[in-house]
């Protein structure tokens, strides 16, 4: 197994379209993979982050565009849900680069501000619920004018699988959960129906 150094491709006779959707990330350190595209000197880390989170406890990530966000995504939230507890924290990425964070719980808070840390990816946000779920803000988080893109909204176990380029990043994906095990079938399909019933969303 190779332990240590990139993987090297040289790309000189691939289409530009090919060039980009070649990769072969090998194990390098920390949990981090490493790309290099020998023929356009193209180098990249790529890096699978655990988002912490208390138990059961929502967990909402996406990009915005601008550091207006912050006070945008607070009155969102405050005005979504009477009462509300939430911490947000976003990434700035530009200027003093730092992560600008607000919220009405401190400890979730704290959360957000340590997950978003450890991203390290510009314009990134992540929100961290108490007593809301994602179904009572998400919409209203989509429609904030500086939202450009919502990764996932989970109580799962998250991963975010981030990329990292000279001096930036940006978040690839996630990893929400589990994979499958199967395919429901008419039992699960019941149970899939009463519990949408029992928790108030259907009638």
């Amino acid at each position: 197994p190779i332990n240590a150094g990139p993987h090297v491709l040289d790309t000189h006779a691939l289409s530009p379209r090919m060039r980009l959707s070649v990769a072969f990330p090998l194990p390098l350190r920390r949990g981090y993979h490493s790309v290099v595209l020998a023929g356009d000197l193209m180098t990249m880390e790529l890096a699978s982050v655990e988002v912490k989170r208390p138990e059961g406890a929502n967990v909402i990530i996406g990009q915005t565009h601008f550091i207006k966000s912050v006070e945008d995504l607070y009155e969102t939230l405050a005005e979504a849900v009477p009462g509300i507890r939430f911490g947000l924290a976003f990434a700035e990425a530009s200027g003093p680069c730092l992560v600008r964070h607000t919220g009405t719980d401190n400890e979730l808070e704290s959360l957000a501000t340590e997950n978003v840390r450890a991203i390290g990816a510009g314009h990134v946000f992540v929100i961290i619920l108490g007593n809301a779920y994602p179904v009572n803000v998400l919409g209203r988080i989509k429609a904030v004018s500086e939202v450009c893109t919502v990764f996932c909204a989970s109580a799962n176990p998250l991963r975010a699988i981030v990329a990292r380029d000279g001096g930036g990043a940006g978040v690839l994906g996630v990893i929400d959960g589990e994979s499958p095990r199967g395919v429901e079938g008419e039992a699960e399909q019941a149970e899939r129906r009463a519990m949408l019933r029992r928790f108030g969303y259907k009638q």
